[in-house]
C-alpha cells in the first residue's frame, strides 16, 4: 500500500513535486501566452474570465504552490506536494464515484511516452469495476497544427488510452505515439461517440487537450498538469474541469506508478 507519507517522499525524491524540472522561465512564458489567449496554451479551453498574467500567476501559486512574486523570473519551479496529495485524493473520489455508478470512461494523453502507463492501470481498474472503457474514432485522421505546420495524425488507443500517431507511426496498437497538446483528438473521439449514438463518457481522464477539450464541452474531466500548463487550472477555477493534479509531467514513466496505486487505493479500486 502506498500511504500519503510514502507518496509524499516519492514525490520529492523523484522531483514530481517539490523542486521540479520545469523552469520559472517556462512557467512565466506560458502565463504570458495564456493571458494573450494563444491557442497553443489554451489547449481547448475558452476562458470566461479576464485572466491577465498576474491573475494566472496568483492562481498557479494557489493551486500549485509556485512563487507568487512576479519578480522571481528564473530558476527551478516548485510544486507543493501537499497540493498534489490533496488533488490526488479528490481525483480518487471522482474515480470511486464513476466506479460506483459504472459510467463509461474515456482516457487519453498527449504525453504517451511519460503517462501511458499511469492511465492504463486506471483503465484496467475501472474496467474491472464495471465501467466501459471507450475507444471511439479509432483510426480516424486528425489534422493538427504544429510548429512545423499542419500535420495529419491518427487517433489510436493503447491499453484503453487514447493517443495520436504521426504519419510515420508504427502499427496501430503498438508502442506509444506522438506528443501533443491539441484538443482535436478528444473532440474527434467525442464527436464519433455522439455520431454513433453513444455511449458518451461520464468521466474523461487525461491531460493537456484531452482534459481541457472535454471539460470545455461539458464532460466531467480529471487529470494531471504541470505548472507551465495553466489552462487546466483555469478550467478548474471556472468550473469546466473537475480536478487537476499539479505534478511535473516530464519525468520517467515509472515514477508515476506510485501515484496510480495511491489513487486506486484511496478509491477502493486496488486490484
Amino acid at each position: 500500500m502506498v500511504t500519503a507519507d510514502l507518496l509524499r517522499a516519492h514525490l520529492l525524491t523523484s522531483r514530481l513535486a517539490g523542486v521540479v524540472g520545469t523552469t520559472r522561465e517556462e512557467s512565466l512564458r506560458s502565463y504570458r501566452l495564456f493571458a494573450a489567449r494563444d491557442p497553443r496554451v489554451l489547449i481547448g479551453l475558452d476562458p470566461v474570465g479576464e485572466w491577465g498574467e498576474r491573475e494566472v500567476l496568483a492562481l498557479m501559486a494557489d493551486r500549485c504552490g509556485v512563487a507568487a512574486d512576479p519578480g522571481r523570473a528564473s530558476g527551478p519551479e516548485v510544486i507543493d506536494p501537499e497540493r498534489t496529495l490533496a488533488a490526488l485524493d479528490a481525483c480518487a473520489g471522482r474515480l470511486a464515484e464513476a466506479a460506483r455508478r459504472r459510467v463509461p470512461v474515456l482516457l487519453g494523453t498527449g504525453h504517451p511516452h511519460r503517462l501511458l502507463g499511469f492511465y492504463a492501470v486506471l483503465a484496467d481498474a475501472l474496467s474491472a469495476a464495471g465501467c466501459e472503457i471507450l475507444t471511439p474514432a479509432q483510426g480516424r485522421c486528425v489534422d493538427i497544427t504544429t510548429r512545423f505546420g499542419l500535420r495529419t495524425a491518427t487517433l489510436d488507443y493503447v491499453r484503453g488510452v487514447g493517443l495520436v500517431r504521426g504519419a510515420t507511426a508504427q502499427r496501430p496498437g503498438g508502442e506509444p505515439g506522438a506528443h501533443t497538446h491539441s484538443p482535436l483528438p478528444v473532440r474527434a473521439a467525442l464527436a464519433a461517440a455522439a455520431e454513433a449514438g453513444g455511449p458518451l463518457p461520464g468521466l474523461v481522464i487525461g491531460d493537456h487537450g484531452w482534459i481541457c477539450g472535454a471539460g470545455q464541452l461539458g464532460f466531467e474531466s480529471v487529470g494531471p498538469a504541470d505548472v507551465n500548463d495553466p489552462a487546466p487550472f483555469v478550467g478548474q477555477a471556472e468550473g469546466a474541469v473537475s480536478v487537476v493534479v499539479p505534478v511535473d509531467d516530464g519525468a520517467r514513466s515509472d515514477y508515476y506508478l506510485p501515484l496510480t496505486r495511491y489513487v486506486l487505493n484511496r478509491a477502493c479500486l486496488s486490484q
